[in-house]
């Protein structure tokens, strides 16, 4: 087996713990091993255990070529790094190479976020006469509702609800549990799914029984419905309406963040109900908060024309 060899089957191991150990998601997985994989084929034959301090530093002047923007950077420098964090772990090097190297600092973009409007259009789009829609309506009224992850959505298994208390226990990025809340009405369209409508998605689906460990939302087969699959319900619904905005899935959580906070809410709480770990994380969304705050008074003002 060639050094290249040795090296991408690392790499297979690594991207297996962060999907099961670290519960990232295939999303972020899949962006890392890419980088990785670059900087493999970089190396050629060149072992990944003696690889210095020197070697990065080559390595970064190299794809400094590419003009990649700096968060790019920053993301290909982190992976590295976790990289080596892991193989330390594992016992195959005997120190991680990127100790001292600084990833260039990006300027924080503030998130776009949709307005209570706009929300509101998006969902009463959404045709409930129909098993499909009546679930796709669930599923963006809860991501709305918590301002949970759509990797985290689709991961729900029965097991994590809590509908008396309407609380939904989530797991998130790092294996970190949390409790999010669901308002009332996310709450009526889950029971009425959970009832009537989850079991007419695929055929037996009303003669299959429940357990705690069953997957909330399923597609047409009975098989658990998967993040890019949500992601492509959501770009039909915006190419339908036409809404000048590029919204993802992950808008909903940005808005429901940010409307929270409109609203009055305590930023530790929403840095809770997210599950940021630091709350610098969710800081961003009181910057976005006095935007929208500054904006409807250089509107409204009599004095400000």
């Amino acid at each position: 087996m060639s050094t290249c060899d040795i090296s991408r089957e690392y790499l297979n191991n690594f991207k297996l713990y962060l999907e099961i150990e670290r519960n990232f998601s295939k999303h972020t997985v899949r962006a890392y091993g890419s980088d990785i994989l670059s900087f493999i084929i970089y190396l050629d034959q060149f072992k990944l255990e003696d690889v210095t301090y020197q070697k990065i530093k080559e390595y970064l002047n190299f794809i400094s070529r590419f003009e990649y923007s700096k968060t790019t950077i920053t993301r290909k420098i982190s992976a590295i790094r976790m990289f080596y964090k892991y193989l330390y772990r594992e016992n195959i090097v005997k120190n991680n190479p990127l100790k001292g190297v600084i990833a260039p600092k990006s300027p924080k973009k503030l998130p776009v976020v949709l307005t209570e409007n706009e929300i509101n259009q998006i969902l009463n789009t959404i045709p409930i006469d129909t098993v499909q829609g009546f679930r796709n309506r669930t599923i963006f009224e809860l991501l709305y509702s918590t301002g949970i992850r759509v990797s985290e959505l689709t991961s729900l298994n029965f097991g994590n609800l809590n509908l008396e208390e309407n609380e939904i226990k989530v797991l998130g990025k790092g294996n970190k549990e949390r409790i999010v809340l669901f308002s009332n009405t996310a709450k009526g369209f889950l029971e009425t799914y959970i009832k009537t409508v989850r079991g007419m998605l695929y055929e037996n689906g009303n003669s299959e029984k429940i357990k705690n460990d069953s997957p909330l939302f399923v597609n047409n087969t009975g098989y658990r419905l998967q993040a890019q699959s949500v992601r492509k319900i959501l770009k039909n619904i915006i190419k339908q309406i036409q809404l000048p905005k590029n919204v993802t899935p992950h808008k909903f959580r940005h808005s429901f963040a940010t409307n929270m906070l409109e609203k009055g809410a305590d930023l530790r709480v929403v840095q809770e109900l997210l599950g940021h770990s630091s709350i610098s994380n969710t800081q961003i969304y009181t910057h976005v908060s006095s935007k929208h705050l500054k904006d409807v008074y250089n509107k409204t003002h009599p004095r400000n024309l």
